[in-house]
């Protein structure tokens, strides 16, 4: 998953270093106090990791098998920072005669010198992996917070702390100072409270805006540092350097001045203030409060640069001009919220800065970390491009640098060193718990249709769904084989066959291309004994599932299955979908327009993306779909799905490249045909029976509005074995009008100015594809049952659509005339008819 991405010569490069290693059962591969320096590759055998207790006790963590590697990501790390460390509790030892292959990382340092862009990619890969797999299992799943980061941490003093007495410090105090420092010690961190002011949430748009200059797609693949702008949700655009044969990235922002956002804990105005260079008075985003005096403001920044410049061992201390702001901010402000999804880099001048995170499943915080002067908080936010995990909070005055995350890539472009410094700092902040969880948490890929595990199978982990999806089905004693529920992002796998090491109760595949974490049950038991509260968060969970099996009994998939939802709602098969692809029946299908319309309403529901193969080529080259670049391409759609709600992949109309992996990536193949044509199978369609595509089929029908209902839909269905359900849907007729692409992108663009209408067909479909499907069931009753009109209308009036009807005795019959004429008016003067 890491070394995945290399170019061909880089990888060739380091198999020359690789050795093998022979060891006989019972002995060790590696023991503390040896050089954490190696990635082991298990070829054949069995070897054990085995953790050693403070009290001299040996426990098994995790089995490893061939195929397996072992290593810690972070101690890569360490290892190209020049902080190598030994192995303090973690060792390895052969259950079986086992043939390893070891690569020493040290042979990363040498051939990255001449790779510099994978080493940046590299080491954002490993903050992804950190964030996404360690933090996610652990605090998500376990809900641990502070056990997670290290409180030991005390940085050099780089700058000297200002007293009443000391004012030769060259961070100084106005009349009305920053911060009152003379006390010896720091006060200790008050929690945020359940029931007190809460951080307010953003409203956050997770779009990626990239706009391309296609002049200079022909010039090939995007290079690694192209994809780590990607990769950090870094608006950019593509734009021809007439003086170099590759493409470069140009800052897509105008000269304005930006606009800063900052929140407080209480409904006040900011306590957060920006000084702007080359004036003394601070920038305020409310009325400014105790401005510097004289030019100390430039004094400080030019100060606080070179102090930033030394942390982050810039050879050119002039990268950061005009990449830093000096902010004061008063006590009780916050400055970033957990969850946002612009994180900055913060270095601290002066006072602190406190971080906090919030319980799971509670509105209480916990106090994680100081972040105190001469330190910098944000790293892992900024070289991941994930939400920032946690709170920052200012308890006091304090005086912090403050870099975005496109200046922060902009220097590190100019000297792809810097990644190790910022990646070091993260890692140092990391307590010995998460280290040894790095070594037994697996990040691992299971291909579409492959089986995760089988029914009977050992139960000896859990699966933690980080993106993809999968199906669990149950074989019965007849034979006959059930589903019994589907699992997206952030659904937990074979949890109760875990804790209660009972045999895997149903086979569970991936439907398409899927990454997990899996947590093995030594693992996980090593932590219950550790931490002993992450008991009572797994009887939570348990809770949890049993009261979703309670609910779920009369729901289509009735019959439990013992993986988990993240929640405790019936089983919903379309309620977690990621991604959705089209894929027309034939030429006469206006599939782009179709996909467009949907879209716009998908977008009301959430941000929503549209890929074609045009896309694709513009974003990632021509290239994009060879083989070589199969790992890039996953993990672009991969950070596509992380930051829209849906995804919706347009196939081509032929058997091309995209349109097969348009099909692979689909959680969900929307079939659509013309309602008004001769009931027919297209060639795509073929091509899914033929390849046992697992991913819910469903055919869409298309009609023109004032055209004729639907008919002969039993004809398209028996046609179609595969497909689980059909819809009709009524199209406006610029849908049908043919017009060039062109023409088409601009008549879209004004229509996405608009808001999609809740009562169209399309915006059914989206809350169908979401599991927002709004359903109306009515009752008998004899003539009474004609309020039920009523009833229809004050929906009507209230904006409420209905996108399914059905009933009882006279509730029946009014749910049909709904369901023809779709309109209250309409369904009352029939039903008067009728009642004469």
């Amino acid at each position: 998953r890491v070394l995945g991405h290399f170019e061909k010569p880089l990888f060739l490069e380091l198999c020359k270093h690789m050795v093998f290693q022979q060891c006989h059962q019972g002995e060790y591969v590696f023991r503390p106090g040896q050089a954490d320096s190696s990635i082991y590759v298990l070829q054949d055998g069995k070897l054990e990791l085995i953790l050693t207790e403070p009290d001299g006790k040996e426990t098994v963590m995790k089995e490893v098998f061939p195929g397996d590697s072992v290593h810690s990501l972070l101690s890569i790390v360490d290892v190209l920072t020049g902080h190598q460390r030994p192995y303090k509790t973690v060792s390895a030892r052969a259950a079986a005669n086992s043939t390893i292959l070891r690569l020493p990382v040290e042979a990363f340092s040498a051939i990255f010198e001449n790779y510099p862009e994978s080493l940046v990619r590299m080491v954002q890969i490993i903050m992804v992996r950190l964030q996404r797999v360690t933090f996610l299992a652990l605090h998500n799943y376990l809900g641990l917070t502070n056990e997670l980061f290290s409180h030991a941490l005390r940085p050099p003093k780089l700058f000297p702390q200002p007293s009443h007495a000391a004012r030769t410090s060259p961070v100084r105090h106005g009349k009305r100072g920053l911060g009152h420092t003379d006390e010896g010690r720091e006060p200790a961190a008050e929690p945020l409270k359940a029931g007190g002011p809460e951080p307010p949430k953003p409203t956050m748009s997770r779009c990626i805006s990239m706009p391309v200059d296609i002049a200079g797609i022909h010039k090939g693949p995007r290079s690694d540092f192209d994809l780590a702008y990607e990769r950090g949700r870094i608006s950019v655009s593509l734009q021809e350097d007439r003086t170099s044969a590759f493409p470069t990235f140009s800052r897509s922002i105008s000269h304005e001045p930006k606009e800063r956002k900052t929140v407080t804990l209480e409904e006040q105005p900011s306590g957060i203030y920006r000084y702007s260079y080359g004036r003394d008075e601070p920038t305020p985003m409310n009325p400014p409060v105790g401005p510097y005096q004289g030019s100390q403001s430039s004094t400080i920044l030019e100060t606080a640069k070179q102090e930033l410049g030394k942390l982050m061992k810039l050879e050119d201390p002039s990268l950061l001009d005009d990449r830093v702001e000096l902010y004061r901010a008063k006590a009780g402000a916050v400055i970033a919220c957990e969850g946002e999804q612009d994180a900055s880099l913060y270095f601290v001048i002066c006072g602190c800065l406190h971080v906090y995170q919030q319980m799971i499943d509670k509105a209480e915080h916990v106090f994680l970390f100081l972040t105190q002067p001469g330190e910098m908080v944000g790293q892992l936010g900024v070289l991941t491009g994930e939400p920032l995990i946690y709170t920052i909070k200012a308890n006091r005055d304090c005086t912090f640098l403050k870099m975005s995350k496109m200046d922060f890539y902009d220097i590190m472009r100019e000297q792809p060193s810097v990644v190790l410094t910022v990646a070091h700092i993260v890692v140092a902040r990391m307590s010995p718990f998460v280290r040894q969880m790095d070594f037994a948490i697996d990040w691992m890929a299971v291909e579409a249709g492959r089986a995760l595990y089988r029914q009977g199978d050992k139960s000896d982990c859990t699966y933690l769904v980080l993106n993809g999806r999968l199906r669990s089905v149950i074989q019965k004693g007849s034979g006959k084989k059930e589903l019994v529920g589907e699992y997206g992002r952030a659904d937990l796998i074979g949890v109760v066959e875990a804790l209660t090491r009972q045999p895997r109760a149903t086979t569970v595949h991936a439907v398409r291309d899927s990454e997990l974490a899996k947590l093995p049950e030594g693992t996980l038991n090593n932590i219950k004994r550790r931490y002993p509260q992450v008991v009572t968060r797994l009887i939570h969970l348990l809770s949890q599932k049993i009261l979703g099996n309670l609910q779920q009994l009369r729901a289509p998939f009735a019959s439990s299955g013992l993986g988990m939802a993240s929640s405790s709602e019936p089983i919903n098969p379309t309620s977690n979908l990621s991604t959705v692809a089209v894929l027309p029946v034939c030429d006469s299908v206006p599939a782009v327009a179709f996909s467009l319309e949907l879209k716009h309403a998908l977008d009301a529901i959430g941000p929503t993306l549209l890929l074609t193969s045009d896309v694709l080529r513009i974003n990632l080259g021509y290239l994009a779909l060879d083989s070589i670049q199969e790992y890039r391409l996953s993990g672009w759609l991969a950070q596509q799905e992380d930051s829209h709600r849906i995804v919706l992949y347009l196939t081509d109309s032929t058997l091309t490249s995209w349109t097969v992996r348009c099909i692979r990536q689909a959680d969900c193949i929307l079939i659509v045909g013309m309602g008004d044509q001769e009931p027919m199978v297209g060639k795509l369609e073929q091509m899914l029976e033929n390849t046992a595509v697992r991913a819910l089929k469903q055919l869409v029908l298309l009609h023109r509005e004032g055209g004729p209902g639907p008919s002969r839909t039993v004809e398209w269905l028996n046609m179609r074995g595969w497909c689980s359900g059909h819809l009709h849907i009524r199209c406006p007729k610029h849908i049908f009008t043919r017009r060039n692409p062109a023409k088409l992108q601009e008549t879209y663009e004004k229509l996405y100015k608009k808001k999609a209408d809740i009562h169209s067909d399309f915006s059914r479909l989206a809350r169908v594809l979401t599991g927002n499907t709004i359903a109306l069931v009515l009752g008998g009753g004899g003539a009474r049952g004609c309020s039920h009109i009523g009833v229809i209308k004050a929906m009507e009036e209230s904006g409420i659509p209905i996108d399914m009807v059905g009933g009882t005795s006279i509730g029946a019959f009014i749910g049909a005339l709904y369901a023809e004429e779709r309109c209250a008016d309409s369904t009352m003067q029939r039903a008067r008819e009728w009642a004469k």
